[in-house]
């Protein structure tokens, strides 16, 4: 871009703009992420029993207690986000706080904290915030392409080939946020579903959670793309070729691994 519009002030500005992301990504992507799904703090007294349930299993995991937040959407889910331990936070659906009874919700919530306790939580939200740059570049780009100065029949060819790169690009920044997202391997889910299984010493009640969730017939509300590999489950309701993109492992594997467990 900075040559294409001969400015070298654009260079600069992208590595100060990539350092600024760097630092936003690391410090504040738990509450860009709260924020963007409209999740709000859970007063102790709002729900005393599921304060009870995370107590509980933050002390069998040897983990701090960590901050919990719920989210108004009748879509049964849940996620855990933060820096590390000592500043994660669990967020819970109204949804899922409905359906399940406890064995179900500690399963739920022992699955949250083993990413918590696994270190994936930092990594997971950091790409939240970079899969959204990548997109918002490409955007930059192509606007100030249609929008930007004209030039001499002379550089015709030099801006027909900015322009394809151009065009590549804002076409391949969704595949690029979505391989992203995929890099969080899902062998991290399963492994999260093992452990919060090892955790409650009862992986049939995170595998019928995960039943219910799979079953429920809406999708979150405030999810996106972006944000959808945090949840324990795909907030979205993928079907047919679409499932080979998401970001989490088919429920039915992990709903059979849970259950081989318990044999």
């Amino acid at each position: 871009m900075s040559y294409y519009f001969e400015n070298q002030s654009i260079l600069f500005i992208a590595v100060f703009f990539s350092i600024f992301m760097s630092f936003i990504s690391y410090w504040y992507s738990d509450k860009i992420v709260l924020a963007i799904s409209r999740a709000r703090p859970l007063a102790h007294d709002e729900n005393p029993e599921l304060y009870h349930i995370v107590e509980n299993l933050c002390i069998g995991a040897g983990l701090p207690m960590p901050r919990i937040y719920v989210i108004n959407d009748p879509a049964p889910n849940a996620f855990a986000t933060g820096r590390n331990p000592k500043n994660a936070v669990i967020a819970v659906t109204e949804g899922l706080l409905q359906i399940t009874g406890r064995s179900e919700l500690e399963g739920v919530i022992a699955h949250e904290l083993s990413h918590i306790g696994n270190r994936d939580i930092l990594l997971q939200t950091i790409v939240v915030v970079l899969v959204g740059a990548i997109t918002m570049i490409a955007d930059i780009f192509i606007r100030g392409r249609f929008f930007g100065k004209k030039r001499g029949d002379s550089e015709g060819q030099a801006q027909g080939i900015f322009m394809l790169i151009g065009l590549i690009f804002l076409i391949l920044s969704p595949l690029f946020a979505k391989l992203i997202q995929l890099a969080i391997s899902r062998k991290r889910e399963y492994l999260a579903d093992a452990d919060g299984a090892l955790l409650t010493r009862y992986p049939e009640g995170l595998a019928s959670a995960l039943e219910k969730i799979s079953q429920s017939p809406y999708s979150l509300r405030f999810a996106n793309k972006a944000t959808a590999h945090l949840y324990i489950a795909n907030p979205f309701k993928a079907k047919g070729l679409t499932n080979l993109f998401s970001t989490h492992p088919p429920v039915a594997e992990r709903i059979k691994r849970l259950h081989e467990m318990s044999v």
